[in-house]
């Protein structure tokens, strides 16, 4: 049988207690290019990729942001998740949207470069967007999927100075040297970029 933990003393308590009111600006900061919770976007949830699967920067002093490229998952919303956080997978992106509801999920900070394009220049100077789904499967881009994915990348836009255009909203299929087809054929840029036009 465990004997019973000893309760803590009058004094740790204390101490506890006046750790937890310290305000947070006062904490020591953390190791260079150490990701945090905070999310770039506010409706995003936090869902960090591997430290393995980015490159830490400060963009967009380093490297000027200009792009968004649009990608499908070929996987459901979790198993990119799951990917994104696989060192050895060497991918990610810097948001994913979930399909039935359109939820934002940030894997990477606009600040680092996602490994995302297959390209390094349009890493470096793009926010990459992943929808779950697959190509081939358009009832995976829903009326919700669409519209929150588009006030993301508006917001991304209004943000960085991009213009709300197909030559700079693009697919990952437009970037140079890619042998990927995503979004694909059924992805509705008519309908998705009047939307980006749209949002407030």
């Amino acid at each position: 049988m465990d004997r019973a933990r000893p309760l803590p003393s009058r004094r740790r308590l204390l101490k506890g207690a006046a750790l937890a009111a310290v305000p947070y600006a006062l904490l020591p900061a953390g190791r260079a290019g150490a990701q945090t919770g905070v999310v770039d976007y506010p409706p995003a949830e936090w869902q960090a990729a591997s430290s393995e699967n980015r490159t830490p920067a400060l963009r967009p002093d380093e490297y000027a942001i200009d792009r968004v490229i649009i990608h499908v998952t070929q996987q459901a919303y979790a198993g990119t998740l799951s990917i994104f956080r696989n060192p050895k997978k060497r991918v990610s992106a810097h948001y994913l949207v979930r399909s039935a509801d359109g939820h934002v999920a940030q894997c990477v900070r606009e600040t680092d470069v996602a490994w995302h394009a297959g390209n390094w220049d349009y890493n470096t100077r793009s926010i990459g967007i992943e929808h779950e789904g697959w190509v081939d499967e358009p009832e995976y881009f829903t009326g919700a999927l669409y519209q929150e994915s588009a006030r993301l990348t508006a917001s991304i836009c209004e943000r960085y100075g991009i213009p709300k255009d197909r030559e700079h909203v693009i697919g990952h299929v437009e970037v140079p040297g890619t042998d990927h087809t995503d979004p694909g054929r059924h992805w509705d840029w008519v309908r998705y970029m009047r939307l980006v036009g749209q949002a407030e």
